[in-house]
């Protein structure tokens, strides 16, 4: 493909970026946000029509003014395969280009080796491949770790997963994989369609087996030199006498999951310590309030450190951040006040609650897959094959 014909499908994958990013969107909106006129909005989206990539129906009247139309994902159009792996399950979900979720399905691991958790994320990528054939374009993977190169090297409850080669899941099959931390993952999707959406500069942070997530300058994550960034939970807030099996010390994990709670209460390390940290959550002692009370601190006056770095107009929480706060609000919030500089103290950052618990990490993975289907290259490269 020349990159005289790619450029012909510049505006063209613009309005489909808008399309899948904010869904339901109309065409009048669309030529609104990219300074189109209504004939130039109208003739790239009949473009659109004639190669498969988009589909328009009546918008609802809004009183005077010429009618126009929502935009959709062409019912033949590319879709792309959004694949969530975690601890103790894997998700999946057929995405069309406006997001829609086509199927979605939810399957336990009988096992955590990584050949057979690999081969089962195979397996999904060949069933999408058989039904959807060349419409299926790209798969987007959200994972539990460190990630360079298409790699996992670093998973703390789950070992076996140490060094996972995930270009196995798309292997042999043409499509290609977009893989990412999950953390970072459910930051995009809160900056997309969550309690972040229109912010400049956002923090969004999730507990699950110890602390990640992203910084985010206008919805798009940064990655750091080797796309290895935001990993907060290894920021030496917590005890320098404590080494995590990152091989730092003082990591902030150590202070704010289940393993912090077992730590406080004198109990062994726990082998899942997101179902840990739920069990006494549930517990009204005073000792386990007490631990409790001192997580959420640990919490708050990491969230203040980094927001002092980072200067975000606002924090979202996901995971179990969520509980761990609303078990001790008053501790939390006074913790995350103190450590603020002086000058942020009167209008702080909000820190809310992320939009997207349960799937925020497999519709980050969405998002990844469709702004590789929406990109001027992938459009034109569609659109010549029709």
């Amino acid at each position: 493909m020349t990159p005289a014909r790619r450029g012909q499908w510049q505006t063209a994958a613009e309005v489909l970026t808008q399309v899948s990013r904010r869904p339901g969107i109309t065409r009048a909106a669309v030529a609104r946000e990219l300074r189109l006129s209504t004939s130039s909005a109208t003739e790239v989206t009949a473009k659109l029509r004639d190669v498969r990539l988009l589909a328009e129906a009546p918008a609802p009247s809004q009183g005077r003014g010429r009618p126009t139309t929502l935009l959709r994902a062409h019912p033949q159009g590319p879709v792309a395969l959004a694949l969530d792996l975690r601890q103790s399950n894997w998700r999946s979900a057929v995405v069309a280009l406006d997001g829609t979720f086509l199927s979605q399905t939810d399957r336990r691991h009988r096992t955590r080796r990584a050949e057979v958790v690999l081969d089962h994320l195979h397996r999904a990528v060949r069933e999408a491949q058989e039904q959807y054939g060349e419409r299926l374009q790209a798969v987007g993977l959200a994972v539990p770790g460190t990630l360079r190169d298409n790699r996992l090297l670093l998973q703390a409850s789950a070992p076996e997963w140490f060094e996972m080669d995930l270009e196995i899941v798309t292997v042999g099959t043409g499509v290609s994989l977009l893989a990412g931390n999950d953390a970072t993952l459910s930051g995009v999707a809160e900056a997309r369609t969550g309690a972040a959406v229109g912010a400049g500069t956002a923090l969004h942070l999730i507990i699950e087996a110890g602390i990640g997530g992203t910084l985010l300058i206008d919805g798009v994550p940064v990655l750091g030199a080797s796309g290895a960034a935001g990993e907060f939970g290894h920021t030496p807030f917590g005890d320098r006498s404590r080494q995590c099996l990152c091989g730092a010390r003082g990591c902030w994990n150590l202070e704010i999951d289940g393993r912090a709670l077992a730590h406080h209460l004198h109990d062994p390390d726990p082998d899942d310590p997101h179902a840990y940290t739920e069990a006494i959550l549930q517990r009204t002692d005073p000792t386990a309030r007490r631990a409790v009370e001192r997580v959420a601190t640990a919490i708050a006056a990491g969230i203040a450190g980094l927001v002092n770095s980072h200067d975000p107009d606002v924090v979202t929480l996901g995971g179990l951040a969520v509980p761990l706060r609303a078990a001790a609000p008053e501790a939390f919030e006074a913790t995350y006040l103190e450590g603020l500089m002086t000058f942020r103290r009167p209008t702080p950052p909000p820190i809310r609650t992320a939009a997207h618990q349960a799937d925020g990490p497999l519709r980050g993975a969405a998002a990844l897959a469709l702004d590789h289907l929406t990109s001027e290259q992938a459009v034109a490269t569609w659109a010549a094959a029709q």
